[in-house]
């Protein structure tokens, strides 16, 4: 057998195999004469271009388990289980790989978690920290860390009663309101009937850790309705920013929870009442924080309420030590402090009347009140409610004042002393006695708070225009408050959580 070098070797022709290598020699070699070409690559070549190839003409002989077609089967059995088996054990590879790389994802996951809350956690001790530092520093001003060094209990300063300019400051703002009051014209954007009948949950948001409780408190700030106050059982206060949905600032300083937070003239200034017995005034800073310019130990019990007066310069605190306290707001200074009418009548609630004249309170003895606040007399009781009066609202026009307490809301007409109407929660709400009540800017609308979660229209026969059961689910609400128009409900719950209630569902937040 023959090939050129510049070429492979040839396919051997089927010929005689005695003579058949001497044939294919002879054709090349003729081919290579007469074309000077080599026959497979077409290249020039010539005969000294032709090497002789020697093979070995052994054929190993196939195994005998290849022979037969029985054997053939065995064979392909074999390898068909082989690459079944690798198959196998590639599928058992992957699904640990699989499981490996979730138990991976997992294990990040978790650690993100792990992260964003040590950061969380941090961010509010460095808050509480700078608030406590501001607060020291207060009490320090105020005299008061130099008596606990001494070991000496702070004597509370003798009070001479509301003096005369005060109360003719509130006479001749009552008369001035009473007056305006009748040609008060309501402005064009307050929310109708249908507007409210078409509210549904815009928002909601998680501001205080405790979920005992949840937030107690609700205000919004005079100056900007964008702005809120809660106070919750965590015993913190937080400002809250609707328009920009954050946290704008968190007042830590009680020790427990937050029964009531009002704003005074504008959102620089705002008191805060707590179950620790104290009340605290506190003020923005030029950065934005706000730090206690007045902490108030009146008190010998739990604080739970603070209503501010219609000039925008004085408030009340009520306690269940059976005292409410008239304070200055500028100084802080009590100008009277008034035990209750009755025995053991602790004070549960309190607002004033819109003209400021009239002080209503709630007690623990299911009694309502109503006080001259300038002369501190009782003028007025009246009886009726099972349980604790929790809470107090009077209507912008001052004809009503909405009541609630464990056996539901009474209204009673302020002008013949009575009650006029029940409202009971509808057959099938859970149990739960209402613990808010708040009427809206109008008048025209009531807004309660408890198991039973509702807003009322006064006009429509005190009839539900509104339920906010459905969005709230099992969670009671603790707290209530409308915004100036009336086309926001803010709604604190029991589960911390901060609940919009509006018009706009386009406004839904992410």
């Amino acid at each position: 057998m023959f090939c050129s070098i510049s070429g492979t070797v040839p396919e051997e022709p089927v010929i005689n195999r005695s003579n058949g290598q001497l044939f294919e020699k002879r054709l090349i070699e003729k081919h290579v004469q007469e074309t000077g070409k080599d026959p497979i690559t077409g290249e020039p070549a010539s005969l000294e271009d032709l090497l002789p190839v020697k093979t070995n003409k052994a054929v190993k002989p196939r195994p005998s388990a290849a022979t037969s077609i029985p054997g053939l089967l065995g064979l392909f059995h074999n390898e068909w289980d082989a690459l079944m088996l690798e198959s196998h054990q590639q599928r058992i590879a992957l699904i640990q790989s699989r499981q490996e790389l979730s138990h991976a994802l997992y294990q990040q996951d978790a650690a993100c978690r792990v992260i964003a809350r040590l950061t969380r956690e941090r961010d509010e001790a460095r808050s509480q920290l700078e608030n406590a530092v501001a607060v020291a520093r207060s009490d320090l001003a105020n005299g008061k860390r130099t008596a606990e060094v001494e070991g000496e209990e702070e004597q509370p300063a003798k009070r001479a009663g509301i003096p005369a300019e005060v109360s003719s400051e509130m006479l001749e703002h009552s008369k001035a309101l009473s007056k305006g009051r009748k040609k008060r014209i309501m402005p064009a954007s307050l929310a109708t009937p249908q507007d409210i009948e078409a509210f549904s949950l815009i928002s909601s948001h998680p501001l205080h850790k405790s979920t005992k409780g949840g937030i107690l408190s609700i205000d919004v700030a005079q100056d900007n309705e964008n702005l809120l106050a809660t106070g919750g059982a965590d015993s913190v206060v937080v400002l809250f920013d609707r328009e920009a949905s954050r946290i704008r600032a968190s007042l830590t300083g009680h020790t427990k929870k937050i029964n009531s937070v009002k704003f005074f003239k504008d959102s620089s200034l705002l008191v805060s009442a707590s179950a620790d017995h104290t009340a605290r005034m506190w003020r923005a800073n030029e950065d934005g924080s706000y730090s206690a310019a007045h902490v108030l130990t009146d008190h010998s019990d739990e604080v739970t309420a603070a209503t501010l007066h219609a000039t925008g310069s004085y408030f009340v605190t009520a306690s269940l030590d059976a005292t409410w306290a008239f304070y200055d707001i500028e100084t802080g200074t009590c100008f009277t402090q008034v035990p209750s009418a009755g025995a053991g009548e602790g004070y549960t609630s309190a607002e004033f009347h819109p003209d400021g004249l009239i002080l209503g309170t709630g007690t623990a003895n299911s009694l309502v009140r109503m006080w001259e606040a300038r002369q501190s007399k009782a003028v007025a009781r009246f009886d009726g409610h099972k349980g604790a009066v929790r809470g107090l609202s009077f209507s912008e026009n001052g004809y009503y004042l909405a009541t609630a307490a464990d056996d539901g809301v009474k209204v009673w007409d302020l002008r013949k002393l009575k009650n006029f109407k029940t409202l009971e929660a509808p057959a099938g709400t859970a149990a739960g006695a209402p613990l808010a009540v708040g009427f809206d800017f109008s008048g025209q609308n009531l807004a309660i708070g408890g198991s039973d979660a509702r807003v009322v229209g006064v006009k429509q026969d005190w009839a539900a225009l509104f339920s906010l059961s459905a969005a709230l689910g099992n969670k009671g609400v603790s707290a209530v408050k409308w915004s100036h128009d009336s086309r926001h409900l803010f709604v604190g719950s029991t589960d911390h959580n901060l609940r919009i209630f509006g018009g706009d569902a386009s406004a839904m937040a992410s």
